[in-house]
């Protein structure tokens, strides 16, 4: 067995690393049964899930016919820019809002692109914007501040 997608392996490593930490993690809490599910049961049971997706992935990236890659090296500009956007939106939320926070947060994120359109980034930007009206605040009736504070 050769190693022949190194980018599928190493995702497959990842995700059995995450899945088996989510499990083991929620042991400490109560399971529970599967009529009576306890706070630890879905994400046991997720995590378990997800390291044997994880498994599969990385197993199949041996096969002979599986297609040869390489991991690139990584971009450590492209996780500052969504980790950066993702806590400018926390910071700005109650001062400007859920509308203009989630806009901001798609077009800010979208930077992190190699292929960067400012109309793609627009439309995901107000497509984003309608589905968070029609899910959070029209569907769940969550409470958000919908404007900035001083309109």
């Amino acid at each position: 067995m050769q190693l022949r997608n190194k980018q599928d392996f190493w995702s497959g490593v990842m995700f059995v690393a995450l899945g088996v930490g989510f499990a083991l993690g929620a042991t400490s809490y109560s399971m529970g049964t599967a009529a009576r599910m306890g706070p630890g049961y879905f994400p046991f049971w997720l995590g378990v899930c997800l390291a044997i997706l994880g498994a599969w992935v990385a197993l199949s990236a041996l096969k002979e016919k599986s297609e040869e890659t390489e991991v690139e090296r990584f971009d450590f500009r492209i996780l500052g820019i969504i980790i950066g956007s993702v806590v400018f939106a926390g910071i700005i939320l109650n001062v400007v809002g859920i509308y203009i926070t989630v806009f901001l947060l798609v077009v800010v994120s979208s930077f992190a692109s190699h292929e960067f359109s400012w109309k793609v980034a627009l439309i995901n930007a107000i497509c984003l914007v309608i589905f968070v009206w029609l899910a959070f605040i029209k569907g769940l009736g969550l409470v958000f501040p919908l404007w900035p504070s001083f309109i």
